[in-house]
């Protein structure tokens, strides 16, 4: 079969249902990048986004179920503001999604009804509060553009910004890239919002904006000269604060994903980790895969690492920086 007729044929009665539901209730769903989301707002809403901690973590999901099971679910204990599907490219679903409440009692409302709730016999879900994130990356910044300047364009078209860190590019030579904390998670979507619409350019160069990763954050944070970071609150410059911690030992950050997988009931991670690249600077590129049983789909993905000490094999910095990324995604860094 072609690879569009095979995911096509992949559970076609539910994806069906699905279809039939969507045109019964004149719901919207909206597919970017690996997850379908309804709402963000929602019909009819009115008003400010809700603030954070409204937000559940659904995981353990059966991979054919959609949100035609799935949003009436949730739905039932409280207003959706939105509820997010993480996709495979088949159109089954990933094992695990997002719902955000209209307001935080609602999140705790299906945490105490649908945790550990049989959506099907012998299928028990698990839901939990989800980690909003407030970072995010900035890449591609010429190297002749000052944090002062960086700062000024930022508090003209995003608000909420609370710090900003240069680095110098790890992707691009004479480059510099950029570190940016919001006061919340809806203020930083928004800056990542418009920054991406407004294909930023400074010093002539156009710019990548992201949500910062765990791994690039960990990457950021080893390297041993850092230029100064510069805290900004009500226009007020606070001066250079403290340097960031160092990430958290190996032995930390593995017993955190062992703790939230057993606290979710997903299982023992097992990590598959193979150097694929070593550049003079010191610096190994490895391929990583991360299989949870609790979630049908392995994580798997690149990451650079640079080993701690002369004659490290870099496996061990890898097992860490995968980890921390796993994290990231369950909502938990």
């Amino acid at each position: 079969l072609l690879p569009q007729m095979w995911t096509n044929s992949i559970n076609q009665a539910n994806k069906m249902a699905l279809l039939t539901w969507t045109k019964e209730t004149g719901i919207d769903l909206v597919q970017v990048n690996g997850q379908r989301r309804y709402g963000g707002p929602p019909p009819g809403w009115v008003g400010d986004p809700p603030p954070a901690g409204t937000e559940v973590f659904i995981g353990k999901l059966p991979q054919d179920m959609y949100e035609n099971v799935l949003i009436p679910l949730f739905q039932s204990v409280g207003k959706l503001y939105e509820f997010r599907l993480m996709m495979t490219f088949s159109g089954l679903n990933r094992g695990f999604a997002y719902a955000k409440y209209s307001n935080r009692h609602g999140a705790k409302e299906a945490i105490a009804a649908f945790n550990n709730y049989e959506v099907r016999q012998g299928c028990a879900i698990v839901v939990c509060k989800s980690t909003e994130k407030c970072e995010l990356s900035m890449d591609g910044l010429a190297a002749s553009v000052s944090q002062r300047e960086l700062e000024a364009v930022l508090r003209r078209v995003t608000e909420g910004v609370l710090s900003i860190t240069l680095y110098a590019s790890p992707c691009q030579k004479w480059a510099q890239l950029a570190v940016l904390r919001y006061s919340s998670h809806q203020a930083a979507a928004m800056a990542k919002k418009t920054l991406m619409e407004g294909s930023m350019r400074l010093g002539g160069l156009e710019v990548r904006v992201d949500w910062l990763n765990p791994s690039l954050k960990q990457k950021l944070q080893s390297c041993e000269e850092k230029p100064p970071s510069s805290w900004v609150q009500g226009g007020k410059r606070l001066g250079v604060p403290k340097p960031a911690p160092l990430p958290p030992v190996l032995c930390d950050t593995l017993d955190r994903l062992n703790a939230l997988c057993q606290r979710r009931y997903l299982g023992t991670p097992l990590f598959l980790t193979k150097c694929i690249q070593a550049n003079p600077n010191g610096w190994l590129r490895f391929w990583c895969r991360v299989v949870i049983p609790g979630c049908p789909v392995p994580f798997r993905g690149p990451t650079w690492v640079r080993p701690a000490g002369p004659g490290g094999s870099g496996h061990e910095e890898a097992k860490m920086a995968v980890a921390l990324q796993v994290l990231w995604v369950l909502g938990e860094s």
